[in-house]
């Protein structure tokens, strides 16, 4: 069944919504103004949490309704309900029409359909009992503990969504998405002696459950978090100072999404409020230094069939070999900034209005083997995994915790370190890496970004990086 026969059915048959009607009410309430759109959305979304052998919450819930936006010129009326009516329609019309005052504008052209599909419609929650569920959460309990008896705390946990969306524009034309999404989680805490140290892996995409029930998924998360967990444990202070510093494939592409990416997006540049901000066509990296961003990757966790505006997915070159060539787009800042959605109008759910947001941002694969990136430096830091981190988009500038990190010692890995985190500026970033690798990775599946209030699903991604200066702030005495 098709996104429009699913939509179709939930929001024309299911909810008793008349299709012309519902499409006349947006023509009247867009009449004059530059762009908006009727958003519908149908939700349904599980988590199951099982904290040392015990199944600790399980939820379930249910989430349906509606958001309605007029935009003119710089201006945006936006009103939402959960009651899927007419009669709220009409008065969400009413709340909207009040920032068209004064103002003519020319509806512009509803985006260009697609049939592309780039995960599958069928809904995880659905396709698996819930004692199945809980079973799996127990056997990672029970591996682990098998695993090695330095094992203290295990916590797995596994969710899962479907979102069922349908786009209504002015003009009389729809879009529609069904979008699934599935996350695994194991955390462990491990002891030696007096020391207590913890590690956690997650993984996940717009898949169904069937792929976490295979013993060979599952448990390579739970050696992964295990791994982590014993690396800790082995781990020393982490010295202090301006080093070399060289980023791991995959996961360390949060760096690049948050220092970097958010830089990046339309709205910040077109208020003049990023460090980019009137740049375009100027070297703002090292040759070599390519980002994109590509919504269009097979169930990749950042990917959208069409956007929340009804724009498809776009693979987008942000930077290309260190020239800024692009933004990221929704269609309000596209409009006022004289170019065109690339496919990254989003938001958290019918409740708010859409903003231009990242997929699945990464850097492409260069030419360096990543162990002659690791032996070009002598003494350094080798940065593989990151946790929590803050930016400032105006100056770029960042401060990320490292949660798995490496002395470079002579051209070789060292001890592990704990407490490191990593300061610098985005841009300055850009413009220090010298040698990077061949091995590009995505992340495995965990990402969610958060901007003004809304939280989306996204990927990251790079290849091994190394940059020649960072500074590191660490905890050894």
């Amino acid at each position: 069944m098709t996104s429009l026969a699913v939509t179709d059915e939930l929001f024309f048959q299911r909810a008793g919504l008349d299709q012309g009607r519902v499409e006349r009410i947006v023509m009247d309430a867009l009449a004059g103004t530059d762009d908006g759109e009727m958003f519908l959305e149908y939700s349904l979304s599980e988590s199951l949490v099982l904290d040392d052998g015990r199944l600790r919450s399980a939820a379930f819930d249910t989430a349906q309704g509606f958001g309605l936006r007029a935009v003119a010129g710089e201006a945006t009326g936006y009103s939402h309900a959960s009651e899927l009516s007419e009669d709220a329609m009409r008065r969400a019309a009413a709340t909207v029409q009040a920032v068209r005052a004064g103002h003519t504008g020319t509806l512009a052209e509803a985006p260009i359909g697609t049939n592309l599909s780039l995960y599958t419609e069928d809904n995880p929650l659905t396709g698996v009992p819930f004692e199945v569920k809980v079973k799996l959460l127990a056997e990672i309990d029970a591996y682990l503990r098998a695993k090695d008896d330095r094992v203290r705390q295990v916590m797995a946990s596994l969710a899962g969504s479907w979102q069922a969306v349908r786009i209504v524009r002015a003009d009389g034309t729809h879009a529609a998405d069904v979008r699934p999404l599935v996350r695994l989680n194991v955390s462990v805490v491990a002891q030696d002696g007096e020391r207590m140290e913890t590690g956690s892996y997650g993984t996940g995409g717009r898949v169904a459950y069937t792929s976490h029930l295979e013993p060979e998924a599952w448990r390579a998360a739970a050696d992964e978090a295990l791994r982590q967990a014993m690396v800790n444990l082995e781990s020393v202070p982490a010295p202090a100072g301006e080093v070399p510093v060289v980023l791991g494939p995959g996961w360390p592409g949060i760096l690049l999404h948050e220092a970097i990416g958010h830089g990046l997006e339309g709205d910040f540049n077109r208020k003049k409020t990023s460090a980019f901000s009137g740049l375009m066509g100027e070297r703002v990296a090292s040759p070599g230094v390519t980002v994109v961003d590509d919504g269009t990757i097979h169930d990749r966790r950042g990917s959208l069939s069409v956007d929340d505006e009804g724009t498809p997915a776009q693979n987008t070159v942000l930077i290309e070999d260190g020239i800024l060539v692009g933004y990221i787009q929704d269609r309000m800042n596209a409009r006022l900034m004289g170019t065109a959605s690339t496919g990254n109008g989003r938001r958290e759910s019918f409740a708010h209005a859409p903003i231009p947001r990242m997929t699945n941002t990464y850097m492409p694969a260069g030419r360096d083997d990543p162990a002659e990136i690791l032996a070009s430096v002598k003494n350094g830091l080798y940065a593989v995994a990151f946790g929590g981190g803050q930016v400032d988009i105006t100056s770029g500038k960042f401060v990320f915790t490292c949660t798995e990190a490496y002395l470079i010692e002579d051209g070789k890995v060292g001890p592990a370190v704990k407490g490191a985190t990593l300061i610098g500026s985005g841009p300055d970033v850009l413009t220090k890496v010298s040698m990077i690798g061949n091995d590009m990775e995505l992340d495995p599946g965990v990402g969610t970004c958060g901007k003004d209030g809304q939280g989306v699903p996204v990927g990251v991604g790079q290849p091994t990086l190394k940059v020649d200066s960072l500074t590191v702030g660490g905890t050894a005495v």
